[in-house]
């Protein structure tokens, strides 16, 4: 590790950042580098404009993802190099709002009955199930699931917060099944990694992937579906069914209201319920007749 490294890797640490944002922020850093051939403390203003043209015209990344490139660059420089940076001369993209894509409820079924393995059947069950976030799926422990009260615990979310999210009856017999068939009893993952899930380690966010993506593909599920595809399906069809946003919000551990009013524009229920204006024109029955 070389001292630049082990410096930014200390104000990290010392920040309590995550740890899938500490690995994101280093490698951000160590590729600016190694592009330019030069150690990133010998990098300026400059060098950040061209990197970030090189992101967007060749790389083809998208904004979402050259902002993050650019956030790691700003802590090491400010925090790690105690250097000036100006947002005038080094803007963060303007953000491309898109909505998700969402499955209908027979669509999630096929998706989850299509899992290429058990453990797999269960991953994406519990995604669905709880709407967490992959990375939050991994370090779920056994401890976590609480069957008396029906509730998981989900611990050290999104920003560092805790949340509980309902335990699904279906979901928890399931566990239970799911339970019973492992070769080794875990105790302390819920979903343990290596070859046969009995590892003293949690499974990777790449497995969690992968899941989603062999079950899209056995489906015959001809869109771009990922896991929080399941975390935007969950939160849809409550919405659907009637929760209130406010209760999607505490769920899906959002900090802000405004980030799930986006499931809104995603409801069939709240689209159906808005009449076009069209049903109330006054056209005639016959349709023209093309020349």
């Amino acid at each position: 590790m070389t001292h630049l490294r082990k410096m930014m890797l200390e104000e990290l640490e010392r920040r309590n950042y995550a740890q899938t944002t500490i690995h994101s922020y280093l490698s951000a850093v160590a590729e600016f580098s190694l592009h330019f051939h030069r150690p990133p403390n010998q990098l300026g203003p400059d060098h950040i404009r061209q990197y970030q043209a090189y992101l967007f015209g060749q790389r083809k990344l998208a904004p979402s993802t050259v902002t993050q490139r650019l956030a790691a660059l700003r802590f090491f420089y400010i925090k790690t190099l105690r250097k000036p940076w100006s947002v005038t001369e080094t803007p963060y993209p303007k953000k491309v709002q898109r909505l998700p894509i969402i499955l209908s409820s027979e669509e999630v079924a096929q998706l989850i009955d299509s899992a290429l393995t058990p453990f797999h059947h269960i991953v994406l069950m519990t995604l669905y199930a709880t709407g967490v976030r992959r990375a939050e799926l991994t370090r779920l422990k056994i401890t976590d699931i609480d069957s008396r009260r029906m509730i998981i615990h989900i611990q050290g979310g999104k920003g560092r917060k805790d949340r509980d999210v309902m335990l699904s009856p279906t979901l928890l017999k399931a566990l239970r099944e799911y339970w019973r068939g492992l070769r080794r009893k875990p105790t302390d993952w819920l979903f343990p990694g290596g070859r046969w899930h009995t590892a003293n380690h949690s499974i990777t966010t790449k497995v969690v992937w992968d899941a989603c993506r062999k079950a899209a593909q056995r489906a015959g599920i001809h869109k771009k579906i990922h896991p929080h595809t399941l975390r935007h399906c969950f939160a849809t069809h409550l919405l659907e069914a009637g929760a209130d946003l406010r209760t999607i919000q505490v769920l899906l551990g959002h900090r802000d209201l405004e980030e799930t009013t986006i499931y809104l524009h995603l409801s069939q229920r709240h689209l159906n319920a808005t009449a076009s204006p069209l049903d109330s024109l006054p056209l005639k029955d016959k349709v023209p007749q093309s020349e």
